[in-house]
């Protein structure tokens, strides 16, 4: 809803600004816990230019990027209650409303949530002489966490809605067939910065002489895995572990010759006022982006991509019935022609199901009996690329008759459909 109404409002050019903007906050947020962390301003904005580099392999305009800001305040809230500062109980139930009702992945905050858990456990496992401390901070905790998983509860489907975003990230089959949720590829230049951070965490946790918090070990050790194992988790790894590292390259650098050079740093940051002239910078940025030609003329879809000039064919000729649509432009598609038409699938696979997207495969593939599930779910069009082996199959096809065609998409229709007038662009 947020993306709708700012597309009436400012069409591509305002949710582009808007995600950046989003973006911006989150790693501002981020930049701010790191530098908390370890009173090292240039480390901590090198540490926050190396995980921004890492995560921005997945920035796309999509409600994702909500989760990479509560993910951002969620941290800054469970360290606040790892060091014991206050935090009122009702700020984590607030975020965490919002964040359920916003995006599936607010269960990666509660991966979080249990790995700090864990260390207020370890504390009253380990603190026998002092059990009435540790047992009521454990309680508290575990008290808030109830009160999380209840509130999480406060959604359109309640419960319903943990057991969609389980099901779909325990799926093989989905999992394997959805882009962004394979492992990372390690030869791409984008990966990169991902290795770097997780070389340097080794090189760091090899050389600490004090202690790292259970806590953080938790996260290192878990994020890490979920982002080998997923490249969609890259951006959330590298949230939560740039604090880390910061905290950790502090311990490292302390009484070193650098370390007096971020105090000098500060002091002259301090004269100069910096904030407020990055505050006045970053403002005349956006304004002479707002008022670029190149921005408002960049922002559009690549008519290369989304098949553009079909879908205005669609509106102008008004074919009828069910549609079965190329997997890749169904966001496309049910952005332009919703809710006159539904799309036969999108990339919400965690909703459309494993069933219906091996169907899909099978008539994508032209597996055997195709042509049943074309007739099952009464398909009278089809939009696809036009060099598909589905397009090739239905031009041979009696029943089918192919009315549109341009560099991109083909749409062909069954002969019983009240057909609009041809229109070939080739």
């Amino acid at each position: 809803m947020t993306f709708a109404l700012i597309h009436q409002w400012a069409g591509l050019n305002g949710i582009v600004l808007f995600v950046g903007m989003v973006i911006a906050i989150t790693w501002s947020l981020i930049y701010r816990q790191a530098l908390t962390a370890s009173l090292l301003p240039l480390t901590s904005l090198m540490v926050s230019l190396l995980s921004f580099a890492a995560a921005s392999l997945h920035f796309l305009a999509r409600p994702h990027i909500f989760t990479f800001l509560y993910l951002a305040i969620w941290f800054g809230m469970l360290e606040n209650l790892r060091l014991r500062r206050p935090l009122p109980f009702w700020q984590p139930l607030l975020l965490m409303l919002i964040w359920v009702n916003t995006h599936g992945a607010f269960i990666s905050g509660f991966a979080c949530f249990m790995a700090y858990w864990a260390e207020f456990f370890g504390e009253y496992l380990k603190h026998r002489k002092d059990i009435p401390f540790f047992r009521s901070q454990l309680a508290k905790f575990s008290g808030l966490g109830i009160l999380l998983f209840v509130t999480s509860l406060i959604n359109p489907v309640g419960i319903r809605l943990w057991k969609t975003s389980i099901e779909y990230v325990t799926n093989r089959y989905l999992i394997s067939h959805t882009q962004e949720y394979l492992p990372p590829n390690f030869q791409s230049l984008t990966t990169w910065p991902f290795l770097i951070m997780i070389l340097l965490s080794l090189w760091l946790a090899m050389s600490q002489r004090q202690p790292i918090p259970m806590a953080h070990r938790f996260l290192g050790v878990g994020w890490t895995a979920l982002a080998l194992m997923s490249a969609r988790n890259i951006p959330l790894y590298a949230l939560i572990m740039t604090p880390i590292l910061s905290m950790q390259i502090k311990r490292f650098l302390t009484g070193t010759r650098w370390e007096n050079r971020e105090k000098q740093f500060i002091s002259l940051q301090t004269k100069i006022r910096l904030p407020i002239w990055a505050t006045i910078g970053s403002l005349i940025i956006i304004c002479l982006i707002l008022t670029s030609p190149w921005f408002k003329e960049r922002n559009q879809f690549d008519p290369n991509v989304f098949p553009i000039e079909a879908t205005n064919w669609i509106i102008a000729s008004s074919p009828q019935g069910n549609m079965m649509n190329y997997f890749p432009w169904g966001g496309y598609l049910l952005f332009r022609l919703w809710p006159e038409y539904r799309v036969f699938i999108d990339g919400q696979t965690d909703f459309y199901g494993e069933d219906l997207t091996r169907t899909y495969e099978k008539i994508l593939t032209l597996d055997e009996g195709w042509k049943f599930w074309l007739d099952k779910y009464q398909i009278n069009w089809v939009i696809f690329p036009q060099d598909s082996r589905l397009i090739m199959a239905l031009r041979q096809d009696p029943g089918w008759e192919c009315l549109y065609e341009d560099h991109l998409a083909t749409i062909c229709l069954r002969h019983h459909t009240a057909r609009p007038q041809s229109m070939e662009k080739r």
